[in-house]
């Protein structure tokens, strides 16, 4: 690959129809996915922004549980490998099925049964939080979640206690996540979008839009449990269609308040320009509405503060990197043209820490592949700060990396 310069930001422009919403027709709309391209800039000039107020004291405030992250091992993380985990992309389910059992071994050092009693109780609600974006290119493996699926059922939880859930429900059933697929376990997307109004086919906004201007999705968030920040979201109907909410209110799902009690945390292997879209974003933008309006002042910060919310932080129990399938460029967004085969599995139940593995992994592999890197620590500052709030342990004196 020739060398390149540095455009990974504005690179997820270029997505499929079922990942392009808006891109400049309509002022404030921007991508379901965050559109950093100008926030990136700032970064390249070492310019910083004013440090923006949010309410993470509010969190930080409440005690934490004996469960809460980084969990039982902190700063450690177990990277399991094996060369016929994929062959030609398709995915051996009982290769994976294997690897997810070492992996759980060597984290825990219990075998299922006993390291299954260290995360759950029989009685809990436990939700899979994959990340379909990108489907049939980077998107969560289906067999990565049939082993998980797998393993609860033969420890006891039935599949009625069970929820596969993300933010946007059409996302899950494009990537596979249906109840077709995986009968009897719950598919919940916090919040529905209408496509084809936010790709500007349509000014009928019915679908989406209730009489009293507010969107159908509002019942599903919890106007009691939000992350606050002060930055506004746009008040236009795109934006509103896209993110339910704007204003300066994230509110969490009630899935996630009030539903689930453990959640595990299956996120994609892939960049999202000289940072990760891993463990941490995935929950931190997946668990909150009105996420667009953060991109640019606080992007990985959103990373760490969401998290430390006792919503996602008491509940948080495991977090399994699926690196079957990884992508250097091009990401949060689907790009095939950027992808390549790790037929690796990471597992920690501290997000930050299995973060900070998988963003120095995508790093070396964006150098090796003549990606013009900017190492500015805007891009990986966040694993300082969640270590100081006592959220993870990444620094590389506590970080333990064991590969299998």
């Amino acid at each position: 690959m020739s060398k390149t310069q540095y455009t990974s930001m504005e690179s997820r422009d270029r997505l499929g129809r079922r990942q392009f919403l808006i891109t400049g027709a309509v002022a404030g709309a921007g991508l379901v996915l965050g559109n950093p391209a100008a926030w990136a800039k700032d970064r390249q000039t070492g310019r910083q922004p004013a440090r923006i107020k949010t309410n993470i004291d509010e969190a930080l405030a409440v005690p934490r549980t004996n469960m809460s992250i980084p969990g039982p091992f902190p700063g450690k993380v177990v990277e399991v490998f094996d060369e016929h985990a994929t062959k030609d992309r398709q995915v051996s389910y009982e290769v994976v099925r294997a690897m997810f059992r070492k992996g759980l071994r060597h984290l825990t050092g219990k075998h299922s049964r006993q390291s299954f009693a260290l995360f759950f109780e029989r009685d809990d609600v436990i939700g899979i939080k994959v990340n379909p974006v990108g489907a049939g290119v980077i998107s969560t493996h289906l067999e990565v979640v049939d082993a998980i699926i797998d393993w609860l059922e033969t420890n006891g939880i039935p599949r009625k206690q069970i929820v596969i859930w993300d933010r946007f429900d059409y996302m899950l059933t494009d990537a596979g996540f249906t109840p077709e697929r995986f009968p009897g376990i719950g598919i919940v997307g916090l919040q529905t979008m209408d496509e084809a109004a936010a790709e500007g086919k349509t000014e009928d906004n019915s679908r989406w839009l209730n009489e009293d201007g507010s969107h159908v999705s509002v019942p599903n968030f919890d106007q009691e449990v939000y992350y606050w920040a002060d930055v506004e979201g746009p008040k236009d109907l795109p934006y509103l269609n896209q993110h339910v909410f704007n204003g300066k209110y994230s509110y969490f799902g009630k899935l996630i308040t009030q539903r689930l009690t453990k959640i595990i945390n299956v996120p994609a292997f892939k960049n999202t320009g000289n940072g990760i879209s891993m463990a941490t974003k995935n929950l931190g933008y997946g668990a909150v509405c009105n996420t667009n309006r953060l991109h640019r002042p606080l992007f990985f910060d959103v990373c760490v503060e969401v998290l430390a919310f006792p919503a996602v932080r008491d509940k948080l129990v495991l977090n399994i990197t699926d690196g079957l399938i990884g992508q250097y460029e091009g990401g949060p967004a689907g790009n095939a043209k950027f992808t390549y085969t790790l037929n690796k599995l990471y597992f920690a139940t501290d997000p930050f820490a299995i973060d900070k593995v998988c963003h120095d992994s995508i790093v070396q592999k964006r150098k090796d592949m003549s990606i013009q890197v900017n190492e500015h620590p805007i891009y990986s500052s966040y694993f300082d700060y969640a270590q100081e709030i006592g959220l993870g342990k990444t620094s590389p004196e506590v970080l333990e990396h064991i590969r299998v």
